[in-house]
């Protein structure tokens, strides 16, 4: 059985993912996704250096079938986790990947002793700002300008991810995705 794209789907027809880190040899799909996506998108250099600092970042990538269709990233930081980036190829928004790749990256975060999250969002991203909501973060600023062209950035922020309701919310977000999304993660 297959998805659109030609993904393949568990045996109960949703969409079957891998989320696993990501590798040297992924960099080339990583670069077109950034390029597809970015209007400055981050360099083969930039994301080399990322991927060696194996004790303060975790990138991971997320594949349906054997192609890769979206990655995220954060740096840790004491007890804070922070978001650096998180994308989508075009077509496949919109099938809840980014909520996997976004527990994923919670779960990563929990793992490395994070007890807070932050990330900053294009003032004007609708979805994306949606999906984070659900993820407990929620607005505590802006930085104006702080993207090309001068577009502003929301700062949101969750604290105490590492405690019993917190727990419950990630649980729930994960429940609400199995109905749609077979997630298989690696480490």
């Amino acid at each position: 059985m297959t998805v659109p794209h030609g993904g393949p789907a568990a045996p109960d027809g949703r969409l079957a993912v891998v989320v696993a880190p990501l590798r040297h040899k992924d960099l080339t799909a990583v670069l077109r996704i950034e390029d597809e996506v970015f209007d400055e998108p981050w360099s083969r250099r930039l994301f080399l250096d990322e991927l060696a600092q194996r004790t303060s970042r975790a990138y991971r990538g997320v594949w349906v079938g054997t192609e890769l269709v979206g990655y995220a990233g954060q740096m840790s930081i004491d007890d804070e986790a922070h978001v650096n980036n998180i994308a989508l190829a075009p077509g496949w928004t919109g099938r809840r990947i980014g909520t996997a790749l976004m527990a994923d990256l919670v779960r990563t975060a929990l793992a490395r002793g994070s007890a807070h999250l932050t990330l900053e969002v294009a003032v004007g991203n609708e979805p994306a700002i949606a999906l984070y909501r659900r993820f407990g973060l929620a607005p505590v600023g802006v930085r104006p300008n702080y993207y090309a062209g001068g577009g502003d950035a929301l700062i949101m922020w969750v604290r105490d991810i590492d405690t019993g309701d917190y727990a419950e919310r990630l649980a729930a977000v994960e429940a609400s995705l199995a109905r749609d999304v077979d997630v298989e993660r690696r480490d």
